[in-house]
């Protein structure tokens, strides 16, 4: 499968001939690091196409990317779905955040062979970033995915949205159920219920949600806790 015919059935979304090569290159390095680094479980091109870079893209269907938006992916693993967005967005400043040091150092070595302006890889957790000033109610989006059960979830991205902001959860069957549950962390912690998208890749049998959320107020100071707390104490 061809990515850009994908993207542009899919999203309506059309790649540059630069963007295209970006994401030959992006893929190769995946591949090739996955040899010796513990990366990702997709490994066929195809899959990596279908499951990682047009599935990362889908945020289009959630979200207006036009203008120049700031935004964060939160435990963005090899790169999914910030990367493939920086790619495709080049006025959408990404910070690519995760725990894992050999992870952030494969983002940082592709952003660097593709030269993106856009994009920062930072080694954290998202609840030190959340209470770090230079990070805290500063983004338009925040972007996780396959992370933690939205009500532990919310704990790690609202903080780091600002006033206005958008929070975007990638989920699977359990999206709505979720969602119902983390009722009274939107509350506590400033947010709002938005919409839920459902998005069918091509060849994957079960739809994908994006969990939308709005953030509304300020996060109380307390929030987010200590590192660990909020996926092993939820708040419900």
């Amino acid at each position: 499968m061809e990515l850009a015919p994908l993207v542009r059935d899919l999203l309506d979304v059309e790649l540059t001939p630069q963007q295209i090569a970006h994401f030959a290159i992006y893929e190769s390095q995946l591949i090739e690091w996955n040899t010796h680094t513990n990366l990702t479980a997709i490994t066929e091109p195809d899959e990596i196409r279908v499951r990682h870079f047009l599935d990362s893209l889908t945020i289009t269907k959630a979200a207006d990317l036009n203008g120049e938006l700031h935004g964060i992916d939160i435990g963005a693993g090899a790169g999914f779905p910030g990367l493939p967005l920086a790619i495709a967005f080049e006025n959408l400043h990404m910070t690519l955040l995760d725990s894992a040091g050999k992870k952030v150092r494969f983002m940082q070595h592709v952003i660097d062979m593709l030269n993106l302006q856009n994009a920062t890889a930072i080694h954290a957790r998202a609840e030190e970033l959340g209470q770090d000033a230079a990070h805290r109610a500063k983004y338009d989006l925040v972007l996780a995915r396959a992370v933690a059960r939205l009500p532990g979830l919310l704990e790690y991205m609202l903080p780091l949205a600002k006033v206005g902001g958008y929070c975007i959860a990638m989920k699977g069957t359990t999206a709505h159920e979720e969602a119902e549950s983390a009722t009274r962390a939107l509350n506590i912690l400033g947010g709002t219920h938005g919409r839920i998208e459902t998005v069918q890749l091509p060849d994957v049998e079960i739809p994908h949600h994006l969990v939308v959320v709005r953030k509304v107020a300020n996060t109380p100071a307390a929030y987010p806790r200590r590192p660990g707390t909020p996926t092993r104490k939820p708040i419900a």
